[in-house]
């Protein structure tokens, strides 16, 4: 029977399209030009649209799901994911050998394979019929989490195997992980939206591939290197005898292979290829953490069989991470953008990984009190993560009579202002907010659209103002004249003009955009409305007691404690005074209030988390408190919807325990035109 046009059509454009994405992604080797890849997938985007009936599970198309999955469900390994028993050196190394050949007392000698250990998260891919079915999470071995719709996303994961008669069943297990840029790029995307930093790739890949929503993991860029194949119900040696056999199948079947595996005739060459790695790793565009050695044969991998815990044919021989001894010769404290004060050990640099180390953070004081760290200590120093120094150890047998403990500073080294350490924190922070190691970020916090929203008042012009002396507060921007700007380089009179313009301009902005500018921590946008519109003026606000803020709807102790506190700084206080007599809204303007009532969100309460697809989170904020809703920044019995974006977090958890409606943009917006 001959196939309509449309359907011949849309197995020949799946085609090409998989040939491209092998070529690109696993072979390095592209075959067409990305436009022409583009214009080939919008062909069958369109074709599938119009003939939805024509859509596959192994469809290009279907890479990304539409919409976020509300949960994962527990799934059954088909076979176990066992870990390995770990090794440190070479010795650890003969001592498993050593073991193994007793349970193979007719084996005199072995070839191993060796891989690299890739540092990311393990996954269990099931195909069947050739076609991509399941994708799940190692879990606990046994059983792990259902993540299909996130491990389509992985461009170096086939949708469908590349072999003309695939076996019913094909088991592979492998790990996902993130290259050391595409890292490297989200942190920077999560720093400048404020976001917490992942902690290393690892994390990073292993919280990416448990988001909800598979367009995030899209975006994220994961890639994939596979290490074991199983292949059910079928005798293994018709199709692979070893696991250097196995990994050139893979191979063939459109995977991406590691291209740094080698078959060592003997534990002498395995020895090699570790210590060969050991320092080449560092050259690597992805962590690894160490070397997995296997017996080749498949069959003496089945006489060997299992522990209790470990497969016996195996092992991780890992690297020790990298540390050296090095004497601390002072602890000074360094001020950030937040006023954070971070304690740094200053230390005689030691070559660490390639590198001089002179510096390591110690974090806070409570983690000098773990240390027990003095000046003149000797101590161990290594990499986190082989990129942050950190001090592991003091080695107190080696301490001088001499060195005394550090305390933390009762006021900021920097301004000399009173220093504060919340009772449930471990930060000690400075909250003067004419801090010059803060100013830069109080004004490029003050200058921002959702705040003064001062235009042409970019960050490399803040940087000169800082640094030259030219402002030493926020008030002092209302002080600026074009001469004073002049001075300035690249700064030509039109320009400056217009800048003194802008500022005067922000002076307009009501109160509640002026308490957001001051960066009052926890403060965000729209617990400064809130507080504005209880605390009528600047005045109310200055004098309230810590319980007194806290009876405002949405506004926690934490929150009503910072404010407080922050209006105790006499320095703050003349800030305020200086905005007043500059001209700035301190108080709520008649009408100015939001409207709470016969509109469609009328009653209400909403809590907005993540990054949205179209809309800032401030944007979203406004449409809800437009249409009458209340917006609160924790989730509680009280919310009746939490608006989920990009990197929901703990919210999404707390909402889904207590049965609230989670919503996307697109759903808010519909809600919206009700």
């Amino acid at each position: 029977m001959e196939l309509k046009p449309e359907v011949k059509r849309v197995e020949e454009l799946r085609q090409l399209l998989q040939q491209a994405s092998l070529a690109y992604y696993v072979l390095d080797n592209p075959i067409m030009e990305d436009a022409v890849y583009d214009q080939l997938y919008r062909e069958l985007q369109q074709l599938e649209t119009q003939y939805p009936e024509l859509i596959t599970p192994d469809s290009p198309t279907q890479r990304v799901g539409e919409k976020p999955a509300t949960q994962f469900l527990s799934v059954r390994h088909n076979i176990p994911l066992y870990s390995l028993e770990n090794a440190f050196n070479i010795e650890e190394l003969q001592a498993w050998q050593e073991r193994w050949r007793r349970h193979a007392p007719n084996i005199d000698s072995a070839e191993y394979v060796c891989e690299l250990k890739i540092d990311g998260s393990a996954l269990a891919l099931t195909y069947e019929n050739g076609v991509l079915v399941r994708g799940a999470t190692r879990g606990d071995g046994i059983a792990g989490e259902e993540i299909t719709q996130n491990v389509r996303t992985i461009r170096s994961i086939p949708l469908r195997l590349n072999l003309e008669n695939p076996p019913a069943q094909v088991e592979v297990r492998g790990e996902a992980f993130l290259a050391l840029d595409v890292f490297q790029q989200i942190n920077q995307e999560r720093r400048i939206s404020g976001e917490s930093l992942f902690a290393n790739p690892r994390n990073a890949a292993a919280g990416t591939l448990r988001q909800l929503d598979s367009r995030i993991v899209d975006r994220r860029r994961l890639d994939f290197f596979p290490y074991t194949l199983h292949i059910p119900g079928m005798d293994d040696a018709s199709i692979a005898r070893t696991q250097w056999e196995a990994l050139e199948l893979l191979q063939e079947m459109g995977f991406r292979v590691n291209p740094h595996r080698k078959l060592c005739p003997s534990l002498q060459e395995v020895a090699a290829y570790y210590e060969y790695w050991d320092t080449e790793r560092l050259n690597l565009p992805y962590m690894t953490d160490g070397v997995v050695v296997k017996i080749n044969s498949f069959a003496l991998q089945e006489q060997l069989g299992f522990t209790q815990k470990f497969p016996r044919w195996a092992i991780a021989l890992k690297y020790p991470a990298a540390e050296a001894p090095t004497r601390v010769e002072n602890i000074s404290i360094n001020v950030g953008r937040t006023g954070a004060l971070t304690p740094l050990a200053e230390m005689r640099p030691v070559q660490l990984a390639g590198t001089t180390v002179s510096r390591a953070t110690l974090h806070n004081s409570d983690r000098i009190a773990q240390l027990d760290i003095r000046i003149g200590d000797t101590v161990i120093v290594r990499k986190a993560g082989e990129i942050i120094p950190e001090v592991v150890r003091v080695l107190k047998e080696l301490r001088p009579t001499d060195a005394t403990p550090f305390q933390m500073p009762i006021s900021c080294p920097v301004c000399n202002q009173p220093v504060v350490r919340p009772a449930d924190e471990a930060v000690t922070r400075c909250v003067n907010a004419s801090c010059p190691a803060i100013l830069k970020g109080a004004i490029e916090h003050w200058v921002s659209r959702d705040a003064l929203d001062i235009n042409g008042m970019g960050e490399k012009l803040v940087q000169q103002l800082v640094t030259q002396g030219v402002v030493h507060s926020v008030a002092d921007l209302y002080d600026l004249t074009p001469d004073h700007l002049g001075k300035l380089q690249r700064m030509g009179k039109k320009l400056a003009e217009k800048l003194v313009v802008a500022i005067a301009q922000s002076k307009t902005k009501p109160w509640s955009r002026v308490l957001y500018g001051l960066g009052i921590r926890h403060v965000g946008s729209v617990n400064a409305q809130l507080l504005t519109q209880k605390f009528l003026t600047v005045e109310q606000l200055a004098a309230a007691e810590p319980t007194d803020i806290a009876t405002v709807y949405g506004i926690g102790s934490e929150i009503a404690t910072s404010v407080y506190q922050w209006f105790r700084i006499p320095a703050n206080q003349i800030l305020i005074e200086r905005l007043q007599a500059a001209g700035l809204q301190l108080a709520q303007e008649a009408g100015e209030t939001t409207v709470t009532s016969g509109n469609p969100l009328s009653g209400k309460t909403f809590v907005v988390t993540g990054t949205l697809p179209t809309l800032k989170r401030d944007e979203a904020k406004a449409l809800i408190q437009n249409a009458g809703g209340k917006v609160t920044d924790s989730v509680s019995k009280k919310t009746d919807y939490l608006v989920v974006g990009e990197d929901a977090g703990s919210k999404l958890d707390s909402a889904q325990k207590l049965g609230i409606t989670c919503l996307s943009e697109a759903q808010l917006l519909k809600l919206l035109e009700t």
